[in-house]
């Protein structure tokens, strides 16, 4: 997505409206202010924007720009809100080329908002650019995607996010190992924000070194070894250990509802290692 928005940037391909669409924490408001920043940027060289260095992009990071506005859907549902929009959209930006509109859960608008909004994007003018964004695609009407250029965002596999927790640990100089990082990446269940913000809870002292067992004690998820225990009492067919291993792990603060996911969890990757390999697996080395 970022390579085929920098692309139309640089050949001066803007289109007048673009759909943004994905689970949450994936990153679609943030692209969304990003293309607008890009869109508005001043620096001479299209390959440098968005540069952060010019007053339009100082402006944009400071909240005070006036040629982006956003617009919550979730609040403004009403066809009124969509008027009002749109007898103030026919003025000339004030600072920038464009005019940049981002309309957050547009899924939310009703029917008639659509309308309203429909005969804006038929006929915007020159100087205006909507960037629609949502996390409920099938609750858009066909009429409205088909006048946009569509992005699809994906969530983001473990490695990925770990990889991204590990440079925000680095940056604030916190001590965190791999697998504790690992271990809230897959509790973020691929959204970036959702993970973010697990690692925010996780770190109490900055000075204080946060292992696996830390993190598996505050998420309440049964440490790896339990795991594979009580899959061994599964496949030696030994009730009674399973059992105890099960009433060890919910003693020991695991949520049992979370356990259970968690041995499903590790069974499906035995299933996929034994018969496609092991790269289908997300999962540290080990």
């Amino acid at each position: 997505i970022t390579r085929t928005l920098r692309n139309s940037l640089k050949a001066g391909r803007i289109r007048h409206a673009y759909l943004f669409s994905g689970p949450r924490g994936t990153g679609k408001t943030t692209s969304a202010r990003l293309l607008a920043k890009a869109i508005n940027c001043q620096d001479p060289d299209p390959e440098k924007r968005p540069c952060n260095q010019c007053p339009a992009c100082i402006a944009v990071n400071e909240g005070r720009y006036l040629d982006l506005i956003e617009i919550d859907a979730a609040t403004h549902t009403g066809v009124d809100d969509v008027r009002d929009l749109r007898d103030k959209i026919a003025f000339s930006p004030g600072e920038g080329q464009y005019k940049v509109y981002i309309i957050d859960e547009v899924h939310r608008f009703t029917g008639n908002a659509f309308d309203a909004l429909l005969k804006t994007l038929e006929e915007p003018p020159d100087h205006a650019i909507f960037i629609l964004a949502t996390t409920e695609i099938d609750k858009v009407p066909q009429t409205i995607k088909s006048r946009c250029l569509p992005f699809e965002f994906r969530l983001f596999s473990v490695n990925e996010v770990a990889g991204r927790l590990q440079m925000i640990a680095e940056s604030e100089g916190l001590q965190i190992e791999r697998q504790a990082l690992e271990l809230i990446a897959r509790h973020g269940t691929g959204s970036m924000r959702d993970s973010v913000s697990l690692l925010d809870q996780i770190v109490s002292d900055p000075d204080e070194v946060i292992t696996l067992e830390t993190v598996e004690r505050i998420l309440g998820t049964a440490s790896f070894a339990a795991v594979k225990d009580l899959v061994a009492a599964l496949i030696e067919e030994d009730a009674a250990a399973g059992l105890h291993i099960i009433a060890q792990a919910v003693d020991a603060g695991s949520d049992p509802r979370q356990f259970g996911e968690q041995v499903v969890e590790h069974l499906r990757a035995i299933l996929l290692t034994q018969n496609a390999g092991a790269d289908l697996v997300e999962a540290s080395r080990e």
